[in-house]
């Protein structure tokens, strides 16, 4: 059974950093590529960033450029969001997904909430 279990979320004020991680489990996760997508209240999912299978290509949306930082462990099966200069406008409930993009398989989420 494909698991995703992401964790590291939490409250946090504008300026802020949190780590998210999502341990994979139920597949081979060295064999995939892996996204890290948000929904706001009241949004659509959003895609915000995705690494390929050996980790050598990081894409992300330009909202975060510059700002978060995904890898990924395969040895240790684990995704990581590292999120830097928080904004306001990135409050959202954070998923770890298989493959590129928002359709792919999905953990619960962590929620971040950025505010003052």
């Amino acid at each position: 059974e494909v698991q995703l279990v992401e964790s590291g979320g939490g409250q946090v004020q504008p300026g802020g950093s949190l780590r998210l991680s999502c341990a994979a489990s139920g597949f081979t996760f060295s064999f995939y590529a892996m996204s890290w997508v948000r929904q706001a209240p009241g949004k659509e999912l959003e895609w915000v960033s995705s690494i390929m299978q050996d980790g050598d290509g990081e894409y992300y949306i330009e909202a975060v450029k510059g700002r978060f930082t995904i890898s990924r462990d395969n040895a240790k099966n684990t995704l990581y969001l590292q999120m830097n200069s928080l904004k306001i406008e990135d409050t959202a409930v954070y998923y770890c997904a298989i493959n590129v993009g928002t359709s792919g398989t999905r953990g619960q989420g962590t929620q971040v909430t950025v505010s003052s």
